[in-house]
């Protein structure tokens, strides 16, 4: 018989305590990462909450103060519209609420867990809560202190003030410890810069710790166009998701909750699929089993739908992916690959974006000339867990040889994954899953844009060659044309001008610069 004292023990805790002491789920492990996990989880709202509001291009204020070992402030302020006061807490101190996770649409940020998670890390690591100052509208201003109840996911506000001022967005003030603050590709400077890079319509004023201040200015001064929410794709989901959709629907019947809150799924697809399956659609969405819907699932494969809508997806943009590849690396040579959209899992739509940047400010900032890889995802940075990123392997499964690229070519290789759903591996967005589909279309965009690159380096290698032959002939001028003159008994002024002219015909395809 069971002994009732061995669960005496069990307890539940909320989601907000899950995350506390998994903290290292979300992006917190290590003191480097972790300060910039907390600057790329505001940055990520910042952008997402500005790019809400009509015709307003984002700015953003970054400042980190040290304020002693290990010990620092990060304050990040934006040009948007504030926060409702009703609504801080769910913005900033709860887990798993805001405006994200429930759509099913493109976005940075995807799971309502980014600014709770740093504003928790914050508290946990100093005892403090987060300072939020935000603009209420009609010239009033909102200053309250933010911490997060952790046993009921729930945010506290205190010290609650309102007063009169000018001031367009939201600011937020936390105080951490155990970070540290480092120059380098996994800290703060490196995920700012890369930011701006895919979000050239972003200005960004970053303020580091020595108190040295960098402005980077707009590449492009117009908005992308809003991501719009789509709907699953029956091919895309998986038996529990279906379940789950059929909770929430409307919908009175299973034949309308399959036409009205899926993609691609007609009157005509409807009834192909009743003539596969052994239950009625005709039966409540909500009276769906577990059986049922697998057979539902299954029989989805076996149907020929139409590809998911692809006008759903935003990426960067050739054009604005060139602008600001331009404005940041300024590199002597560049290209930009963006594939046609495709589906993985079925159908999940996603497209990939490849740069490549030769010369110029491209490879690692390190004093040595070094291949550089980023990794962007819906336009956001992935610094961290590159190893296990479908992007990385997706790089180091090319063939760079072919392509003329040697260790200690400047290059700079940029891939963006943009998706209504991008499948990261853990809760801390850092890489993403190794899906077979999306590193063939990332592989086969760097293969496109590799021979681009291949085809400069190689024209320019060839220059190269050429120009030194040409440096060859000129430096025997001289000598030649007073041999001639002593054999044939000719002006030598005018066999020598004779001879630069016949090396100059021959080698008219280099420029007088290049000399």
């Amino acid at each position: 018989m069971p002994d009732p004292e061995q669960f005496q023990e069990f307890q539940e805790h909320s989601v907000a305590e899950f995350f506390k002491k998994n903290r290292q789920m979300l992006g917190y492990s290590g003191k480097i990462k972790s300060l910039t996990t907390v600057v790329h989880e505001y940055v990520t709202n910042l952008i997402d909450a500005v790019e809400e509001e009509e015709d307003n291009l984002p700015e953003a204020f970054v400042k980190i103060e040290e304020l002693g070992p290990e010990h620092y402030k990060v304050i990040v302020e934006d040009n948007g519209p504030g926060i409702p006061e009703d609504y801080i807490g769910r913005a900033f101190g709860q887990m798993l609420a805001g405006t994200k996770f429930h759509r099913f649409m493109q976005q940075r940020g995807q799971q309502g867990i980014g600014a709770a998670g740093a504003v928790m890390f914050g508290q946990v690591t100093t005892g403090k809560p987060t300072k939020v100052i935000t603009s209420q509208g009609d010239g009033e201003i909102l200053e309250c202190d933010l911490s997060i109840d952790v046993q009921e996911n729930k945010a506290t506000l205190d010290n609650k003030k309102t007063y009169s001022g000018e001031m367009k967005g939201t600011r937020i003030e936390t105080e951490v410890k155990n970070v540290l603050y480092q120059k380098g590709r996994y800290g703060v400077d490196e995920y700012l810069r890369r930011t701006v890079l895919a979000n050239p319509h972003l200005k960004l004023t970053y303020v580091d710790p020595e108190g040295k201040t960098i402005v980077y200015d707009r590449a492009v001064q117009d908005l992308p166009p809003k991501p719009k929410e789509a709907k699953p794709h029956p091919q895309g989901v998986t038996v529990d998701d279906l379940l789950g959709y059929a909770m929430q629907s409307n919908s009175q019947k299973i034949k309308s909750f399959l036409k009205n809150d899926f993609t691609r799924v007609s009157g005509k697809k409807a009834k192909e699929i009743q003539e596969k399956v052994s239950f009625d659609l005709n039966k409540r969405p909500g009276d769906l089993n577990w059986d049922e819907a697998e057979e539902l699932v299954n029989t989805f494969d076996e149907i020929d739908f139409m590809r998911p809508p692809t006008d759903v997806l935003v990426p960067i943009g050739e054009e604005r992916l060139k602008k600001a590849v331009e404005e940041q690396l300024e590199p002597e040579f560049k290209t930009v690959i963006e594939r046609k959209p495709k589906a993985y899992r079925g159908g999940v739509p996603f497209v990939v974006e490849v740069a490549l940047a030769y010369g110029g400010k491209a490879g690692n900032d390190n004093g040595e000339d070094e291949i550089e890889a980023m990794r962007f995802s819906n336009r956001v940075p992935l610094l961290f867990n590159k190893g296990s990123c479908a992007i990385t392997k997706s790089v180091d499964s090319v063939d760079w040889d072919r392509y003329a690229v040697k260790e200690n070519t400047p290059l700079t290789i940029l891939v963006n994954f943009t998706s209504i759903h991008v499948p990261y591996i853990g809760a801390g967005k850092k890489a993403i899953a190794d899906e077979e589909e999306i590193k063939k279309e990332i592989r086969l965009a760097l293969m496109k844009a590799g021979r681009k690159l291949g085809n400069y380096l190689k024209g320019k290698r060839k220059k190269k060659q050429r120009l030194q032959k040409k440096k060859t002939f000129e430096t025997y001028i001289p000598e030649t044309a007073k041999s001639l003159a002593d054999i044939t008994g000719k002006d030598e002024e005018e066999i020598r001008k004779h001879l630069e002219s016949v090396v100059k015909q021959r080698f008219s395809d280099i420029g007088e610069d290049e000399d």
